[in-house]
């Protein structure tokens, strides 16, 4: 794979993802020259604890993204359940309440495909375990884009289906155990 400049990192996934984030996030370089945006599937819960349990196994900071924020490299940002996330340019987010797409707000296909309009080439995804189809079509816009495309190997998904329809409709650039992926990340940024 030639080496190109990655501006942003997305990961996406669902059902099973979170014990993969668990696994990676302690192994990640805490000086990426990139932000890392995740979106996963999840209800709206007042009282929701994911940033903390993120954030307490993570060497980088973990915040839940908010409408208007400014996007900083290495920082890990969540995508808050009940919203959409949007890029608005390379430093700048937006929420949206649209209606759900693949029967989820947020849509990991909404998130990527915006990434892919702003980054271009410059975008990295990684899409997880999960129970449907949702990234698909936001990979498929990434690598249109030239983009870098990654993704779970499905042996090791507590849920094959999403990366086993990923891998079904596009050629991915690599395809990762969980223990291979903070590794292969890592050797996504550039040096400071």
């Amino acid at each position: 794979m030639n080496r190109k400049t990655t501006e942003i990192l997305l990961i996406g996934g669902s059902a099973g993802s979170i014990s993969v984030l668990l696994e990676v996030l302690p192994h990640l370089n805490n000086r990426l020259s990139f932000p890392i945006m995740v979106v996963v599937h999840r209800k709206a819960h007042p009282e929701s604890i994911l940033e903390g349990l993120l954030g307490f196994r993570s060497r980088l900071p973990v915040e839940e993204a908010y409408d208007k924020m400014t996007l900083k490299a290495s920082y890990v940002y969540l995508v808050p359940a009940d919203y959409h996330l949007l890029f608005e340019d390379k430093q700048t987010v937006s929420l949206d309440c649209s209606e759900k797409v693949n029967y989820s707000r947020p849509s990991i296909d909404v998130t990527f495909q915006s990434a892919a309009q702003t980054f271009m080439e410059h975008t990295a995804a990684l899409l997880l375990s999960g129970a449907n189809t949702d990234g698909l079509e936001g990979l498929r816009c990434i690598t249109q884009r030239r983009g870098t495309v990654l993704v779970q190997d499905p042996d090791t998904a507590e849920i094959a289906y999403m990366p086993q329809q990923a891998l079904l409709n596009i050629q991915a650039d690599a395809v990762l155990k969980p223990e291979e992926m903070a590794s292969f990340i890592n050797q996504l940024s550039t040096d400071y």
